[in-house]
């Protein structure tokens, strides 16, 4: 094997490594929030009752953010994932500005992260 084979496999290597951690990281943390709304944490019960849409919307958003998580870890299916998640963080992003207030930070971090892996998968976004 020639060093320039070697070195150029490094890098794609590690790219690699970093997509699974971003995917992990992005899995753990929407899969903790979708259960906390699922479950009923009394935080978030007031928050959606602020929002105005009435719980089903807490159902509805935790289901998808656990959706959300499954899919981004199934090789097949991470670009979905991706997407989905970035939507919904897109609109806690509209949600905490306009609606509830408090920092929008996390989800712009989410979001970023989520645009990050689905910019990697596009591939599977275009087939």
């Amino acid at each position: 094997m020639s060093s320039s084979s070697v070195t150029s496999s490094a890098p794609r290597r590690w790219t690699s490594i970093s997509l699974w951690a971003v995917r992990g990281l992005l899995a753990l943390a929407f899969a903790a929030a979708g259960t906390a709304k699922l479950y009923g944490v009394p935080m978030l019960v007031e928050e959606f009752e602020h929002i105005g849409l009435g719980q089903w919307f807490r159902y509805l958003t935790g289901t998808l953010e656990i959706l959300g998580a499954v899919l981004i870890i199934i090789p097949s299916t991470v670009a979905f994932g991706a997407v989905l998640l970035c939507c919904i963080m897109i609109g806690a992003i509209f949600t905490h500005v306009f609606v509830i207030g408090g920092s929008p930070i996390p989800a712009i971090v989410l979001l970023a992260l989520s645009g990050i892996v689905a910019y990697a998968k596009r591939s599977m976004i275009l087939r």
